[in-house]
């Protein structure tokens, strides 16, 4: 009944604070966030074995979650809370591959992933062991999954060097002169010399995106190669960020409330092939900044509008996986690549930043970037534990008084 009561003084104070820079931001942050690494998650959902009609269901429902909860958690708040799908978590199915169970196992682990969130939320000691990963470990397994996609432009230059100087001269270009949308351009390029090859055939034209149910299935290769990497990766690159950001602009946030939210519909949207979302790191300082609007109280309403422009692009879901499906793997695993170069770096820099530390970080990189697969297990769990035990041997043990 609350609740009830207090929707229309939400509204009305949301009208008041409504200007047209915040809006225009907002969807500005929708595109560039869409656009930027709607690659990754399709090429990583394919790896793992979803098909075209449960890769279309993926986008439509992320959208429709990721949309629906930046909405709910910025009004509910006041304040710019982005939400976006984690990108270094499709990066790790990208390196996982096939799974035992297939894509069903995959789903079971989203939904895995989702409740060890909701778990965060309200678990002390969960988060305490989130907490407890070494920092330089945790960015050295996200390093290590990022490793052979930002190779990827590369290993173009060896199959299709033309194309590939363009997309990584696009790049860089736009990186000088328009950072925002380099990674756009350069995924728009990647496809536009598809299309100039004759790659992508017909079948092309819109359709309204479908729902596919997924019965989702637990194994425990997925369980520990998938879902416990995915959530690492997403609590510490995803959603400690995301917060750390906003509170460079003023904004604190209360954890709990994004991690419930975005965790319950994390685990809701599983069975229909959408991967788990969670608070914006990138995007965030886009809605939370100065762009959306010179007074701070006003930022939410970019957040409001970068998730109503998430939910209208849900609706391209089957062209976008048209798309990139039948786009050159080789040139749009370049862009998917470029768009993961900064985030690498950034897990590099972090891993191997504090000496102390830097063996057994660079140990869990190389396990992790290797391929590994030890009982269906991938690298990125094995690379955690050998370095997270060898940080524990090396470490001094404190003296006592």
């Amino acid at each position: 009944m609350q609740a009830n009561d207090n929707r229309p003084l939400l509204l009305a104070k949301f009208h008041a604070d409504f200007s047209i820079q915040a809006a225009v931001q907002g969807l500005i942050v929708a595109l560039v966030g869409y656009t930027s690494s709607v690659a990754i998650l399709i090429k990583g959902l394919a790896a793992v074995g979803a098909t075209e009609a449960q890769i279309i269901s993926a986008l439509l429902f992320v959208g429709l979650t990721k949309g629906f909860a930046a909405i709910l958690l910025s009004l509910i708040s006041r304040m710019p809370i982005s939400v976006a799908w984690s990108t270094p978590g499709l990066a790790l199915l990208g390196a996982t591959g096939a799974v035992a169970g297939g894509f069903p196992a995959v789903v079971g682990a989203f939904m895995i992933a989702g409740c060890l969130i909701v778990l965060a939320a309200f678990w002390t000691p969960l988060a305490r062991f989130i907490e407890a990963i070494p920092r330089p470990i945790a960015n050295a397994m996200l390093a290590g999954i990022l490793f052979k996609l930002c190779m990827a432009p590369f290993v173009a230059l060896q199959h299709q060097p033309v194309a590939a100087l363009a997309i990584l001269g696009l790049w860089l270009a736009m990186l000088k002169f328009a950072r925002l949308w380099a990674v756009p351009a350069s995924v728009l390029l990647a496809l536009a010399l598809t299309g100039t090859n004759g790659g992508f055939g017909s079948g092309l034209g819109f359709a309204w995106p479908q729902p596919e149910f997924i019965l989702p299935t637990l194994t425990l290769p997925a369980l520990l190669g998938v879902a416990l990497p995915l959530f690492i990766v997403t609590m510490a690159s995803q959603n400690i960020t995301g917060l750390a950001v906003l509170s460079t602009f003023g904004f604190r946030h209360r954890p709990r409330d994004g991690l419930m939210v975005t965790g319950f519909l994390s685990v809701v949207s599983a069975p229909l092939a959408a991967p788990t979302i969670n608070y914006a790191a990138i995007t965030a300082a886009l809605c939370a900044g100065a762009d959306a609007h010179p007074d701070p109280r006003r930022r939410y309403v970019a957040a409001v509008f970068s998730g109503i422009g998430y939910m209208l692009l849900a609706s391209l879901a089957g062209i976008a996986a048209a798309l990139v499906l039948r786009a050159s793997p080789v040139l749009i695993e370049a862009a998917a690549g470029l768009a993961l170069v900064a985030t690498f770096g950034s897990a590099m820099h972090g891993a191997i930043s504090e000496e102390h530390a830097r063996v057994p970080a660079l140990l869990t990189f190389f396990v992790a970037a290797s391929g590994l697969t030890l009982f269906g297990i991938g690298g990125a769990f094995w690379g955690l534990i050998l370095g997270w035990g060898i940080h524990l041997a090396f470490s001094k043990p404190a003296k006592s008084a």
